[in-house]
């Protein structure tokens, strides 16, 4: 037996030590419940989305038998959306991956974990002896545990030396991250859940809540049927199941969003609308750089230069986007935009805004995120209970993993970075290694580091918990560069068979949700552990344990000098965020609840950053501080940022916008809800949603095949004209879950220069009859 897998199996002896010793009930602990029929119960949060929904687990016999909604999650009370009614099955599609595979010729055979991680640890020493540390490459996932990311950060960035780690959260939430930076100088949101029960007035942008956050969205309804005074708005671009229960869905052109935002703040600033008082105690104000590129050039960069402004100057800014104007460019009627402006603005109701996908895969996702800050600055609807902008996220962990542990080329932990000399001192000096070991320069966002496999400038990389073949825009160009040989090598650990694994050169099965510890971090900075409550099945393996044996065979086996690996990471990783307004607690405190909100002082959670009386941070008398922004004084910035057109309209050739995203019952690439039948049932092929009218003057019916294209590629696709989902005239959505329709080969590769996140929603495309 080899020293770090002994070393795991030693950990898993003082998990259960720990589990017994808290006194927790749960699987893992000497105390395990178990109910009348022989089952285990153990606590866990969702494998799905961002939500962070607190689920039972029911184990017989080494198995996973049953899940429920855990009745003692503040976050979903006990409820769960169909994919979480199924997690009890996503473990064990017929297919799991059980050995590892190494590719010989066109065949992939079965090798022991010696040979696998031998041959690729062999591949990662020629390629850093050949051409350098920045030919290796990591790319990760929101759904990675704390634990996960934290390793592969410090074996990338402090053990090998290159800042080649990125995760898939890029391609879904690095624009709510600037978005953040720039603004508030801090990521992650400034109020909670509770907002939902609390408030009486929610703008939804781009986000439809009731198929992608359905949990949260029957929060919001919920309170509308207590508060018959609750307003639900939703803006889209395609009618949706949110459409249908919002109290008013107003429809506008895809990227005109910007100039509805600034329309808005227009009309409080011309009606006087605006909070004086709160502008003057807690608001910069600040405009950037403009026309900014698009990042379709290989090797694109691109830095702002933000300058600062007065009030007067803003307004000014601000004059070019009367309400006439911004009709005229988005669709939406004047009426409308004025009405919109006056609930922003009213005194008396509590507004609450909240997006995902629409304003974060956008070639101005950062611009988006200002933009709907600036109104919640100007009204002074922010930092209270039941009134604050809130960015909802996608994956189990996309915030407690990419964002907070900083699995970004350019980050680390406690929204620090690569790019200032003193955050890689402190990095360094608790990861016991020379300083001048973390490079100073990020190197590739998602997009780029994938381009950079195509070209050859990396030469190995490792794809853990994601499907990038599948889910990269342009995919076409990145599917073909992963086989393009010439050196490149690309491993894959997974636990089902991918249209990534299909590419790889070594495939590596691993262990998922419960079958391992875990941390996960949700959209509200909740803080959720689990124990591991099954094994794996056959030889599939921790993905913290495979990073771990790459780093032994690397020669950094010194990184990673722990007895029971996860607790004592926990304990490290919380040196780089106390302090810092982001402290945690100790490991053994998330064993015990239901998760805790970040900042945690003393033992007690922060419901509302910035707030006096919530936030231990801010002291008394001084009722709101936006204290990581030391920069400016502890104040917030009101960005000018203009409109500017997406990367790619329509045109006579190509005459549809093109929007992909998510369907209820599947997530993401279908990896795991494809295994589950019912699922599939309910929801087996995507299609191509179009509206009636172009469907007619097409000769397309329902049923009919059609075929899309773009200028990257094409597809087949079934018509429905009268699904779920409603596309506006012009306008065709697909869902991007289904293997065997690579919708994504179509989108365009075009991201915001920012955030370096690609814009999913828009680009331009043709329909005609297959």
């Amino acid at each position: 037996m080899d020293v770090s897998r002994r070393d795991f199996i030693k950990a898993s002896a003082a998990a259960a030590a720990l589990a017994a010793a808290t006194g927790g009930k749960f699987v893992g602990s000497a105390e395990a419940a178990m109910d009348t029929s022989g089952l285990k119960w153990g606590k866990a949060p969702c494998r799905f989305c961002g939500t962070g929904c607190g689920v039972l687990v029911g184990v017989r016999d080494g198995k996973i038998v049953a899940t429920k909604g855990d009745p003692q999650s503040p976050v979903n009370k006990g409820l769960n959306c169909i994919k979480g009614y199924f997690l009890s099955k996503i473990l064990y599609g017929k297919d799991r991956l059980t050995k590892p595979l190494i590719r010989k010729g066109d065949k992939m055979v079965e090798a022991s974990w010696e040979e696998a991680m031998t041959l690729i640890a062999g591949k990662f020493k020629e390629a850093i002896a050949t051409y350098g540390p920045d030919s290796v490459a990591i790319y990760g996932s929101g759904q990675w545990t704390v634990f996960e990311g934290y390793a592969a950060s410090k074996l990338f960035k402090g053990g090998i030396g290159t800042n080649n780690i990125e995760p898939n959260a890029r391609l879904c939430m690095a624009s709510a991250v600037t978005g953040f930076m720039t603004t508030f100088a801090s990521d992650e949101p400034m109020g909670c859940y509770d907002d939902l029960d609390q408030g009486d007035t929610y703008f939804l942008w781009g986000a439809n809540m009731a198929e992608c956050h359905p949990v949260l969205f029957s929060r919001l309804i919920d309170n509308r049927l207590k508060n018959p005074n609750v307003k639900i708005i939703d803006f889209g671009t395609r009618h949706t199941r949110t459409s249908q229960m919002a109290d008013q869905y107003i429809k506008f052109v895809p990227q005109t969003d910007l100039a509805l935002m600034n329309g808005i703040a227009h009309i409080i600033v011309r009606d006087k609308l605006y909070d004086e008082n709160f502008i003057k105690k807690h608001v910069v104000f600040k405009k950037g750089k403009t026309s900014i590129g698009y990042g379709l050039e290989d090797k694109f960069t691109f830095t702002d230069d933000p300058k600062p402004q007065t009030f007067d100057e803003y307004k000014e800014f601000l004059k070019l986007y009367t309400p006439e104007y911004v009709s005229k460019l988005s669709g939406v009627p004047v009426q409308t935009i004025e009405a919109v402006a006056k609930l922003y603005a009213d005194k008396d109701r509590k507004v609450n805004s909240l997006w995902t996908m629409g304003f974060n895969q956008h070639v101005r996702g950062t611009w988006a995120n200002n933009l709907v800050y600036n109104l919640h600055l100007l009204t002074g609807k922010i930092c209270k209970p039941g009134e604050n902008p809130m960015s909802l996220t996608g994956q189990p962990s996309a915030c407690g993993t990419t964002r907070e542990v900083g699995t970004f080329t350019h980050r680390l932990p406690a929204d620090m970075v690569v790019t200032n000399p003193e955050h890689r001192e402190k990095a360094a000096k608790i990861w016991g290694v020379d300083p001048k070991k973390i490079p100073a320069k990020p190197t590739y966002n998602a997009t780029e580091m994938f381009r950079a496999l195509d070209r050859g400038d990396i030469k190995v990389v490792w794809v853990q918990v994601t499907n990038p073949f599948q889910s990269l825009p342009n995919l076409n160009r990145y599917r073909k560069g992963a086989r393009k040989g010439d050196g490149r090598f690309v491993i894959v650990s997974d636990i089902y068979p991918t249209r990534s694994t299909e590419l790889a050169d070594v495939i590596l099965p691993s262990a998922s949700w419960v079958e391992k510890e875990g941390v996960f971090g949700n959209a509200e900075r909740r803080t959720q552990q689990w124990f591991k409550q099954v094994d794996p099945p056959g030889e599939a393996r921790n993905d913290l344990w495979q990073t771990i044996e790459l780093a032994r065979l690397l020669g950094h086996g010194n990184l990673f000098p722990y007895e029971y690996v996860e607790k004592e990471m926990w304990e490290e990783y919380r040196l780089f965020n106390a302090g810092q307004g982001k402290d945690l607690a100790p490991y053994e405190d998330y064993t015990k609840s239901r998760g805790l909100r970040w900042p945690v002082v003393n033992g007690k959670e922060t419901l509302y950053r910035y707030a006096e009386g919530y936030d231990p941070y801010v002291k008394a008398g001084e009722g709101i501080k936006f204290y990581k922004n030391k920069k400016d004084d502890g104040k917030a910035v009101i960005w000018a940022r203009p409109y500017e057109p997406a990367a790619e309209s329509p045109d006579k050739k190509y005459p549809f916008w093109l929007c992909t995203g998510r369907v209820l019952e599947h997530w993401h690439t279908g990896t795991m809800t494809g295994r589950v039948p019912e699922l599939r049932r309910a929801y087996g092929a995507a299609v191509c949603e179009l509206h009636p009218e172009d469907a007619k003057r097409l000769g397309i019916k329902q049923g009919s095949k059609v075929k899309l294209s773009s200028r990257r590629g094409s597809i087949v696709l079934t018509a429905d004209l009268r699904g779920r989902g409603k596309a506006e005239k012009g306008n065709v959505f697909v869902a991007f879950f289904d293997e065997n329709k690579l919708i994504n080969e179509l989108c365009i590769d075009a991201y915001c220069p920012i955030s370096g996140e690609p814009d999913y929603k828009k680009c331009a495309v043709k329909l005609e009859r297959a």
